[in-house]
């Protein structure tokens, strides 16, 4: 439901997410029985609760290390959701896309990566590849124990696009679905030669010498006005990684994309949007299509650029998105969840 409000005699309803300040268009009742649309300023951080439904969780992983997560438990489950953002975002630039998964009856776990979002500790810092996949497959057995499901739909964005990918290379026995969305599988921002260089004495001698990421331009992401604003003024984005990071990033770019070699299969869904400047649509759609899986779709939005989320009207994409899950089997769940 909305949230409302009442502010010099005008009542109004929105929705949005926490964190944003937007004018939005409200219907303002006058006499009995009329209305006539207002533009009101509103900032939702005071006047409106956040997007309803979801629980913040500290994960410990298997090495000690807590990270914030966002979770979604439907009152009946039909399937449950692993999400994985991007290399720069974190959990809160996808919350409405996984409410909707939750309101089409998918449970949703939403984990701040290590060392991104609101994880302070080795801020931009991975130690390995492989360090994050067993953190994944923390994240896996937490899902299960909650909600009984032994086979998991995992959907991920940009950069956790290829990391969803390399989830499934790794253990594809518990992996129901992928959901591409805008993979950074063949990116078309890099950091430049020189800085390479940096990067692997870096990993060569242990250093934790941060390097900024090329993504800095938040018209990159979007070309939506207000969600740029948000973007500036993200302090929770990640700006800068280590060397060890950018390696272990290296290292899971050939693990996802050696899944084209390998006999497992599974369900995947490619969402790209026309006018992404950060990843290469064409090599990307070439590497699904390429794949001999019995389903792969791609569905390409017209006009949109890189953070699907963020459009105008993100309507159609969240449809689709859930559409396409619940064209997935249902599986019940095991006696293990609590």
């Amino acid at each position: 439901m909305p949230s409302w409000g009442v502010r010099g005699g005008v009542c109004y309803s929105v929705w949005a997410p926490a964190s944003l300040s937007a004018t939005v268009k409200v219907q303002v009742w006058g006499q009995p029985g009329q209305f006539q649309m207002a533009s009101v300023r509103t900032d939702f951080r005071i006047n409106c609760r956040p997007m309803p439904g979801f629980e913040a969780l500290q994960l410990r992983h298997s090495d000690q290390y807590e990270a914030y997560a966002r979770w979604w438990q439907p009152g009946s489950a039909r399937g449950a959701v692993l999400y994985l953002h991007g290399i720069q975002s974190h959990g809160l630039w996808f919350e409405a896309s996984a409410q909707r998964m939750a309101e089409a009856g998918f449970a949703g776990l939403l984990p701040d990566r290590r060392g991104s979002g609101r994880n302070d500790i080795a801020r931009g810092h991975l130690p390995s590849a492989r360090r994050l996949l067993t953190d994944l497959g923390d994240c896996l057995n937490e899902i299960h124990v909650r909600t009984g499901f032994s086979r998991i739909h995992v959907v991920g964005v940009s950069w956790g696009g290829k990391l969803a990918l390399a989830l499934f290379r790794d253990c594809p026995a518990r992996i129901a679905s992928l959901t591409l969305i805008a993979p950074g599988l063949f990116p078309k921002v890099d950091i430049p030669l020189s800085r390479k260089v940096r990067v692997a004495w870096s990993v060569a001698t242990h250093s934790r010498t941060l390097f900024e990421i090329p993504l800095q331009d938040p018209e990159l992401f979007t070309a939506n006005p207000r969600r740029l604003e948000f973007i500036r003024g993200d302090d929770l984005s990640l700006r800068h990684v280590t060397g060890g990071f950018l390696n272990a990033s290296r290292r899971l770019d050939r693990q996802a994309l050696s899944v084209a070699g390998r006999p497992e299969r599974c369900p995947l869904r490619l969402f790209l949007a026309e006018r992404d400047r950060i990843i290469d649509n064409h090599k990307t759609r070439e590497f699904v299509r390429g794949l001999d899986w019995p389903q792969r779709d791609i569905v390409e939005y017209q006009g949109a650029h890189h953070t699907l989320e963020f459009e105008p009207d993100p309507e159609p994409f969240f449809s689709d998105l859930v559409g396409w899950l619940a064209s997935q089997p249902i599986e019940e769940p095991s006696l293990a969840s609590t």
